[in-house]
């Protein structure tokens, strides 16, 4: 998604909770977005996919200490910090994927593998077929 249409799509996510009824956002995006420490959390995995991310780091970026941080980010996004990191870097690279020809070894590394088989298996896990054959399929 091209930097603007996906600002826009942030701006309009950011409107829409900042005028949600205190309470309704229960669980899922809209209340980790409107929880701050967890926002803060999430926004660092998404900026920098590939750091060596701890549910301890990730704990200090939102300014908690690690359990009651992996408990609320759990409670609010319905799964834990490291679950939704690797669910992120396949997210990502699925989409590196598909949109560049950087070679995998490249790939593997913006998205936290320091090695390419690991980033294969892991890969291979979420979509049922290696890297290379997911770049190559159509559509």
């Amino acid at each position: 998604m091209p930097e603007t249409r996906l600002s826009a799509l942030l701006h309009i996510l950011r409107a829409w909770l900042d005028q949600a009824p205190a309470g309704e956002t229960g669980t899922g995006w809209a209340a980790a977005l409107n929880d701050p420490p967890i926002a803060a959390a999430l926004r660092a995995m998404h900026r920098s996919p590939g750091h060596p991310w701890t549910v301890a780091t990730l704990a200090a970026e939102a300014g908690l200490s690690r359990t009651p941080f992996a408990r609320r980010f759990t409670e609010l996004t319905g799964q834990p910090p490291l679950t939704y990191l690797t669910w992120w870097r396949m997210t990502t690279a699925a989409r590196l994927l598909t949109a560049s020809d950087a070679p995998l070894s490249t790939i593997a590394a913006e998205v936290g593998y320091t090695s390419e088989f690991a980033f294969a298996a892991a890969f291979k896990r979420r979509f049922d077929r290696p890297p290379g054959r997911y770049r190559r399929a159509p559509g």
